[in-house]
């Protein structure tokens, strides 16, 4: 089968004796990438849908749509109403009866039946109304859609292994209908958002992460695959709840854990190759840092908790330096918090500020090409000695309080980095003058404040973004518009990135240019409503430059497999992805 990717400027965006489809990874078997959109297809399954069973297939339904000519060919007359519907006019229709639900979760799964049925006009509206729509299928609301999943479960999205398929689990990834997988994203459930052990019923997280890949990425629903581990539960309350749809028993733990993962990741490269990314989601801190460390140099992994959440944070912190003045290497840092999500964002901000410390030490060694074997020698010190030092510029406080040397026996490994000399602090609150709150925790039940508290505490001078939105906020005669600091922002694009360039690993400087990226997305009219970040009605647009500068570091580390290398890396971006119109069948 042919590329069916348009030329871009004279030239195709895609090597043509490139059977493979982008980044060598699948064929655009179903006319997904926005470059084939005016192309006709046929509508093929097993064998070509028709009838009947093409108004049940969600990727090829297109209900009241079809013309007149599609209803003759494909045997739907008298199957459908008369009337012939434009997909804007469903849209309109859909989008009015949401509004109509008082209780988020009565949208949510509005919208999850809409994605069973018509996956296009799923997509389409979630595209277009997307601030309105990401708090249905995603946070807050996908946080209540867990705690309910057993009541809500209607049809299986994704594939479940559990400890009962160990020794089978290359089997079990072979049931999945479809055959060539881009992107997995994988949980076990153990603490989901803020909110604990779900066990199996946190399916719901790696399902709404997806949508996000193709809604806000471009990534093709085709080659997304969600995954959920049950290795059992300790959550009481789900144990002895009748509807529970996981294993009954507490969960699995030491080598028995271990081993059933070890089986899992080489289950799923053999299966899909070298080059599929694995995202793990929502695991606890004890098996999360394990896990990337053991599995980021055999496979093309990444943690969105840790590595995601430190990313968007830095580009908000880069983009509010704007507004605070000064550079990162300025600043100091406080972490309420130092789990996952806080020591992986502590750890992306020191190396940014180490980095910015050797380039200028690096520019200024230049002057002097006849030091060069000096300059070599020292870089790689400065470089060590600069990533210590700027650690000591970030703070962290758990639950026992600051972490301090004295408190390193009793420390997880990956708290000590962070363990500076300071005298025991049980509580840490500074008054400064312009404050950057950054409330990450999802969802907004589990925020550690509210728009309003930091906004009235500060007396109107803090810069405030939340991991869930808020509702602007009146404050002596003057609004407030809370900014989002969603990890939505950096991985549809970063891993559109991954594949498009066909990256063989993760490395941290991928996560800096995700970041780079994202700041620069920014504007003044932005900057002017105190935001540091930029809204989500151009999230295409920003996840194009995002995947562009991550695939471009790629190639400059020799980690991308696809070559040549393209011109135009933000136009091959947006050439490689998935649109929801509805297609004409032959």
């Amino acid at each position: 089968m042919e590329s069916t990717f348009k030329e871009l400027n004279g030239e195709s965006v895609l090597d043509l004796k490139d059977k493979t489809g982008i980044g060598g990874g699948v064929e655009d078997v179903y006319g997904e990438d926005r470059a084939s959109q005016d192309q006709p297809i046929t509508p093929w399954t097993v064998s070509v849908a028709s009838g009947y069973s093409l108004l049940r297939d969600p990727r090829h339904n297109k209900g009241l749509a079809f013309t007149d000519k599609e209803r003759d060919a494909h045997y739907l007359t008298g199957l459908l109403p008369p009337v012939v519907l434009s997909q804007e006019l469903q849209e309109k229709r859909l989008m009015h009866n949401l509004r109509q639900y008082e209780v988020p979760l009565h949208r949510y799964i509005a919208m999850i039946d809409l994605q069973e049925r018509n996956e296009k006009l799923f997509y389409k509206l979630l595209m277009d109304n997307v601030e309105e729509l990401l708090p249905v299928v995603y946070t807050p609301t996908v946080g209540e859609a867990c705690q309910k999943y057993g009541s809500i479960f209607k049809r299986p999205q994704g594939l479940y292994i559990s400890l009962k398929e160990k020794g089978k689990i290359l089997e079990v990834l072979k049931n999945w209908p479809e055959k060539s997988i881009q992107v997995i994203v994988v949980t076990d459930g153990e603490r989901i958002l803020g909110l604990g052990d779900l066990g199996c019923q946190g399916m719901g997280i790696p399902v709404g992460k997806l949508s996000l890949y193709t809604a806000l990425g471009g990534v093709r629903p085709s080659v997304c695959l969600p995954i959920t581990i049950d290795v059992g539960t300790n959550n009481k309350k789900l144990l002895e709840d009748e509807f529970y749809i996981g294993l009954r028993q507490n969960r699995a733990t030491g080598q028995e854990y271990a081993e059933l993962l070890e089986e899992f990741m080489s289950a799923v490269k053999q299966n899909y190759g070298e080059k599929v990314l694995v995202q793990f989601e929502d695991f606890a801190n004890h098996n999360a840092f394990d896990l990337l460390a053991k599995y980021r140099t055999t496979h093309l992994v990444f943690n969105d908790d840790i590595q995601g959440t430190a990313s968007v944070v830095l580009a908000g912190l880069v983009s509010a330096l704007k507004l605070v003045g000064g550079t990162l290497a300025d600043q100091t840092f406080l972490f309420l918090g130092a789990g996952e999500a806080g020591t992986g964002i502590a750890e992306l901000i020191a190396l940014k500020i180490s980095k910015e410390v050797v380039l200028v030490f690096h520019q200024f060694s230049m002057v002097c090409l006849l030091k060069l074997l000096h300059q070599l020698y020292t870089l790689s010190f400065v470089d060590k000695c600069s990533l210590e030092e700027t650690r000591k510029k970030i703070w962290l406080v758990d639950s026992k309080g600051l972490i301090v040397c004295s408190r390193k026996g009793a420390l997880q490994h990956f708290k000590v980095p962070w363990a500076h000399e300071h005298e025991p602090v049980k509580e840490l609150l500074d008054a400064v003058k312009k404050p950057l709150i950054l409330a990450l925790s999802n969802p907004t039940s589990q925020s550690e404040c509210t728009a309003e508290e930091a906004y009235t505490w500060s007396e109107g001078r803090a810069i405030f973004a939340s991991g869930s939105p808020f509702q602007p906020v009146e404050y002596n005669g003057n609004t407030f518009v809370p900014g989002q600091a969603n990890n939505a922002y950096i991985f549809p694009g970063f891993g559109l990135g991954l594949i498009m360039s066909g990256t063989v690993r993760v490395h941290d400087d991928l996560l800096l240019a995700a970041s780079e990226a994202l700041a620069n997305q920014a504007t003044e009219e932005n900057y002017a409503k105190g935001l540091i970040y930029p809204p989500f009605t151009n999230i295409r647009r920003i996840s194009a430059n995002i995947a562009a500068n991550v695939a471009a570091k790629a190639y400059e580390l020799g980690l991308a497999s696809r070559l040549p290398r393209p011109k135009d890396l933000v136009s091959f971006a947006e050439s490689c992805m998935y649109t929801p119109v509805y297609r004409s069948y032959r």
